[in-house]
């Protein structure tokens, strides 16, 4: 039985795909599962799927859904998923040649142990240079949460446990598709650490044209995701000027959220309190 599944969520990314599997059929070892659920790409996905599976190079499983934003698609991957270890791997990027080696390599050592909830590794803009120039500070076994208090600042290719995952579903709201990552990120790693690996898995194109307009996109196409996020971030959160500045976010995007989905995470008065100024000056900058 295969140990690792690597996640393609795609929509209409027919030919970046090709460059995804190249690095896939790359790979020193083939011990994998490459998922593909497709988002409802109309550009000839399901048709080069059919032609690279008949190569017989990769085990590839797809599964093609109605559009409704990547997290629906990661929620029905990790329940189509059958091995207990799950990464993704977008269909802008790819994997260096020992990604999966090395990604086995390391759970050999921690898949019997429950306090574990997966692997980190870095992403890089190319096999030797990670994104933005960060590393890990060190090479302890680490939460998230931690990682970050600790002061790094970059991204990173996360392998988790497939159990967990299941556990831990993206919720699908209605009217909206997209939910920010670390809010399933966040409820994993309450008690469980990683293992480092400081090495570079994933290899990303930056991006930076147009990224403030599309985070400002999501935040306006999606008030409830970002309700939850923030609730569950002041929830979680010591007290600190980051955990009010949780809670203005919080409030900005309350009277846009559903309502049934408010009372998961409900506002303490005096959270509310410190927060209000915070969210008045995001309305003065016409972020409400």
């Amino acid at each position: 039985m295969k140990k690792l599944t690597v996640f393609t969520p795609t929509y209409n990314r027919k030919k970046l795909l090709a460059r995804v599997y190249k690095s896939l059929c790359d790979q020193t070892c083939p011990d994998f599962v490459w998922l593909i659920v497709d988002d409802g790409s109309d550009d000839g996905t399901d048709e080069y799927i059919r032609e690279i599976k008949k190569e017989g190079k990769l085990d590839i499983r797809y599964h093609y859904q109605e559009n409704g934003g990547k997290m629906r698609a990661h929620n029905k991957g990790v329940l189509l998923c059958e091995t207990p270890l799950f990464v993704c791997l977008d269909s802008d990027d790819h994997f260096t040649k020992n990604a999966v080696n090395d990604i086995l390599g390391a759970w050999e050592k921690i898949e019997d142990n429950d306090d574990f909830a997966g692997i980190i590794a870095h992403k890089g803009s190319d096999e030797g240079h990670t994104l933005y120039g960060q590393r890990f500070p060190d090479n302890e076994d680490t939460t998230l949460k931690s990682l970050y208090e600790r002061g790094f600042g970059g991204e990173t290719t996360l392998c988790i446990r497939t159990d967990l995952l299941k556990k831990n579903l993206f919720p699908e709201i209605p009217g909206e598709k997209y939910v920010p990552e670390d809010y399933v990120y966040d409820r994993i790693d309450r008690g469980r650490k990683y293992r480092i690996l400081p090495k570079i898995l994933t290899i990303c194109e930056i991006v930076r044209h147009g990224y403030t307009d599309d985070v400002e996109r999501l935040r306006r196409d999606n008030p409830t995701a970002w309700l939850l996020y923030y609730g569950q971030r002041v929830q979680n959160t010591g007290m600190s000027v980051l955990r009010i500045k949780y809670a203005s976010h919080y409030i900005r995007f309350e009277k846009k959220a559903l309502k049934q989905y408010r009372v998961l995470y409900p506002l303490p008065p005096f959270m509310r309190l410190l927060g209000l100024p915070g969210a008045f000056l995001l309305l003065l900058k016409g972020k409400c």
